[in-house]
């Protein structure tokens, strides 16, 4: 991801005013809170939109990919969701696979699709495609995990090879988790076409109250994300994947341990689940925001 974050900052440095750079921070903050609420999938598991699609529609791929990024970014450091040492896998799959893709096909489609609801459309069909090729890229690296790293006694991390990860990560994407995506990413597209436009067309100045609205509203309803029991495939602390396997694989045995502020969006001394997953949402929000506010002024002041 280095060489790619290098270039998506350049990117955004030469075609991106100052002024829309808050913007932002409003999408990476729409990315981390649509994160917070866990579905149920088939098969007992749990699953998450991104928005990566939405964020890359409306400012760009490169934009997007930065934007991705550090909402993946604060959710590890803040909340232990997705890991320290998987942040590059985490941020390959999510902030470059997903918004490249779904931008990519939401061009071709609208060029084809020219009807009124066609944008709609386009929105819809390309964030659905965008996330199944994000889960068929971490299925991937899962699975191609105990053929490049084992030992005597077997696979030293993932224990599933292909044949069983990509259709346990697929399935349950194509089923449910890649329509939740779509029906939210052409929903606020259509919410900003009609109160915010001019984050998608032209340069003139964004209405920034219907974005702040959106984020309010989205934080309020974060406690929903509790409702989805069980964790995502892939995302088993040790213990449960001794339980699954029989064994811990060999090179989990003494990994690396990274103890978050607030673990889970639970915060300390807060008993109460929703009141911490209402409080961590509106953090890991308000920093996202003001960091994307911090970065507008250092940019009008080098322009």
């Amino acid at each position: 991801m280095i060489p790619v974050w290098a270039v998506a900052v350049r990117k955004v440095k030469e075609d991106m005013s100052a002024k829309k750079v808050p913007v932002v921070g409003i999408l990476a903050a729409f990315s981390f809170l649509i994160m917070m609420f866990n579905i149920p999938l088939p098969g007992g598991t749990t699953g998450h939109a991104v928005g990566g699609t939405l964020v890359a529609i409306l400012v760009g791929p490169w934009a997007a990919c930065i934007a991705v990024t550090v909402a993946l970014l604060i959710q590890a450091l803040f909340f232990g969701d997705g890991g320290i040492l998987a942040f590059g896998a985490n941020c390959f799959n999510m902030a470059f696979v997903l918004p490249f893709a779904g931008y990519s096909i939401f061009i071709l489609l609208k060029s084809i699709l020219r009807m009124k609801a066609g944008g709609y459309i386009a929105a819809f069909i390309a964030s659905y495609s965008a996330l199944a090729l994000s889960a068929l890229s971490a299925a991937v690296q899962f699975g191609i995990q105990p053929i490049l790293f084992k030992d005597a006694a077997g696979p030293l991390y993932c224990p599933y090879p292909l044949g069983v990860s990509i259709p346990a990560m697929m399935l349950p994407h194509l089923l449910a988790a890649c329509f939740i995506e779509a029906i939210v990413t052409a929903g606020v597209y259509g919410y900003v076409r009609a109160l915010s436009p001019d984050i998608v067309h032209g340069d003139r100045p964004v209405k920034m109250k219907p974005l702040y609205a959106l984020i309010i509203g989205m934080v309020l309803l974060s406690p929903l994300g509790l409702l989805a029991a069980g964790t995502a495939w892939g995302e088993w602390a040790v213990d449960d994947l001794r339980a699954l396997v029989g064994r811990l694989p060999t090179g989990m045995a003494n990994g690396f341990d990274f103890r978050a502020i607030m673990p889970d969006y639970t915060v300390p001394g807060v008993p109460h689940e929703a009141a911490g997953y209402i409080i961590s949402a509106i953090f890991g929000a308000s920093v996202l925001i003001f960091a994307a506010r911090i970065a507008s002024i250092a940019a009008k002041k080098s322009e």
